[in-house]
């Protein structure tokens, strides 16, 4: 247990005990190795951050319209609190936080930011953000800089309308209009939002209650996606877990397919033994009696050799013709996951026979083909 104090406008002036397990706890642990801080001061920012959030929120309520947001000042000292009334400045300071006059109240940031929300829906943005910034008492709409980097002083002031920068994309400055406020500042960026999903070859995707493998991740143009089998869906068949959609798909004859993932990020690895990642570097087709590996989230990771290429193959669904027939052992789920051969994409799972505790054959369809057939990308590294 310890105890803090609070003084004027400074939140905690020191922590008289450290609690004992404090350099052992690992949040403690964290916080001290990507801030910068020894461990005291960890603890200390710690009681300053909680007694600044009850605050906080004690003083949005009582400034009510008002209020123009808060903030912890960089060292978490002292709480500032942003206020449209200097009537008001005087209760800030009573309460142990520093008062600040503002223009805009934090309402009214935040509708400007939900009409840039409501303007977002009707007009396609492509990479962008916008958000309140309370310290600056503004709303910045970020987009990308011409250059492809954060050029020097490129911001509008925060007075100018919006909209103002010469260097924002047209469709930013249509947004920026429809929000209709002069709090809004347009900012050419090099930061380009993104999810941090990751689309990997060997990892499973859903179709329906189907499961099936990703291949290889591709691109087309900019749009991410993956390569896998053709029996595993549709032109126009939906996917979850990535989300994404068949853009196309052929089977039999073929036994290919590509889905597109916005949103994701498609990366130059497919899954190895025990998880790891395997770095694709081309697709140089492997010569017969050749070492090769596939992985599937039903068996893992298995090897063996190229055993024929251009084998033909008649299930009950159909034929495919082209493939290539190996010794190495797959089973139900596995289909449109990666073989790869020495970081060379070779294709993806197809069917076969036998499974992973006996032995089986198992046919890839080659991903060169699959690339070809729909002018796609292989990510590599």
């Amino acid at each position: 247990m310890f105890r803090c104090a609070v003084a004027g406008i400074t939140l905690v002036a020191a922590c008289l005990a450290t609690p004992a397990h404090a350099a052992s706890d690992p949040v403690i642990e964290a916080l001290s190795r990507d801030l910068g801080l020894s461990v005291p001061a960890v603890v200390t920012r710690l009681a300053n951050e909680r007694h600044a959030a009850a605050l906080e929120a004690e003083l949005a309520t009582s400034l009510g319209d008002s209020y123009g947001g808060s903030w912890l000042t960089e060292d978490s000292s002292a709480l500032v609190v942003a206020t449209t009334d200097p009537d008001r400045t005087a209760a800030i300071s009573a309460r142990g936080a520093r008062p600040v006059v503002v223009r805009h109240s934090l309402s009214e940031l935040d509708a400007v930011v939900r009409r840039l929300d409501q303007a977002a829906r009707r007009i396609r943005t492509g990479p962008a953000l916008w958000y309140a910034d309370v310290r600056a008492n503004r709303v910045v709409l970020q987009v990308p800089s011409p250059s492809g980097s954060s050029p020097s002083g490129s911001s509008a002031s925060g007075s100018s309308p919006a909209g103002s920068s010469a260097t924002a994309a047209p469709v930013a400055a249509a947004l920026a209009a429809a929000a209709r406020s002069a709090a809004v500042v347009v900012a050419p960026s090099a930061e380009l939002p993104r999810t941090y999903a990751d689309i990997i070859g060997g990892d499973p995707f859903y179709v329906g209650s189907m499961r099936c493998t990703i291949g290889f991740s591709v691109t087309k143009g900019s749009i991410p996606g993956f390569v896998t089998a053709g029996h595993c869906g549709h032109t126009g068949d939906l996917v979850k877990s990535p989300a994404g959609t068949f853009q196309g798909s052929s089977f039999p004859g073929n036994d290919y397919a590509w889905v597109a993932t916005p949103g994701y990020t498609a990366q130059p690895y497919v899954r190895g033994p025990g998880g790891t990642l395997v770095t694709v570097r081309g697709s140089v087709q492997a010569t017969v009696g050749a070492s090769v590996c596939r992985g599937g989230p039903t068996t893992g990771w298995h090897c063996g050799t190229v055993q024929q290429h251009n084998a033909t193959v008649t299930y009950a669904q159909g034929t495919v013709y082209g493939l290539t027939r190996t010794n190495v052992c797959a089973e139900p789920g596995d289909s449109g996951g990666p073989f790869i051969s020495g970081g060379q994409a070779q294709g993806v799972t197809v069917g076969g026979s036998g499974n992973c505790s006996t032995g089986g054959t198992t046919y890839f369809q080659p991903v060169n083909e699959i690339l070809s057939a729909y002018g796609l990308t292989l990510r590599t590294a």
